[in-house]
């Protein structure tokens, strides 16, 4: 049985942080890490999220692509998420699907990534302090194999573009990761699942990607890659 001094040491953090983080971000799901004492936010595919607080970002990655960005002059930064590269698609035609439910546009890389840039500059952030970390792009769906080398080009061609300087990339390989991200210091942790015993990440990433192919289905011809 865990303390009750420790829960309260957490839910005074988290409600802190939520109470402090933009409003479109609170869905998120927050937790309290005991072990490195800090808020963690976790993001799941399709989604980004940016803090000015001293949170960690949390994701976990297969054939998807995560870009950390930040200006580390303010300590501001965020994460995405995303499967595919890119849609023809404006935002106002991906934003809501025909059964009237929010879909996120953030689910591409090119709506992912602009959304996080500008985020960042909205809140103060410089274009030319921006500095980014790659992680994911493994070969996770076998049927598929080519998605995380093209998740992977697009984000290194969009950065590029951008001009946004890469510091660290660990991508590519048969394995899914676990990413840990601070905005705050820059810092990034990965761990390697390779022993993972199960397909859970990969199935999780079918059914994503199952699910957007029957949303395309339905609004009509998207051209992803």
């Amino acid at each position: 049985m865990r303390p009750v001094s420790w829960n309260l040491e957490k839910n005074r953090e988290v409600e802190h942080c939520l109470r402090q983080c933009l409003p479109e971000f609170s869905h998120v799901n927050h937790y309290w890490d005991k072990g490195r004492k800090i808020v963690v936010a976790k993001i799941l595919p399709g989604e980004f999220y940016f803090t000015h607080q001293n949170i960690t970002i949390a994701t976990t990655l297969g054939s998807c692509i995560s870009a950390c960005i930040w200006d580390p002059m303010l300590g501001i930064g965020g994460m995405n998420h995303f499967m595919l590269p890119l849609t023809d698609k404006d935002a106002g035609q991906v934003n809501w699907s025909q059964r009237g439910k929010e879909s996120d546009a953030t689910r591409y890389g090119n709506f992912a990534m602009e959304h996080l840039i500008n985020i960042i500059l909205k809140n103060g952030g410089r274009k030319k302090n921006l500095v980014a970390k790659l992680f994911g792009g493994g070969n996770m769906l076998k049927k598929m194999s080519d998605v995380g080398m093209k998740n992977l080009h697009f984000a290194l061609r969009y950065l590029a573009t951008e001009k946004i300087r890469i510091e660290k990339a660990d991508v590519g390989l048969d394995c899914p990761r676990k990413v840990l991200f601070e905005p705050a210091t820059g810092r990034a942790f990965v761990k390697r699942l390779e022993n993972l015993s199960n397909d859970t990440i990969a199935q999780r990433e079918r059914d994503y990607r199952h699910q957007i192919d029957n949303e395309h289905a339905t609004e009509g011809s998207v051209e992803l890659f």
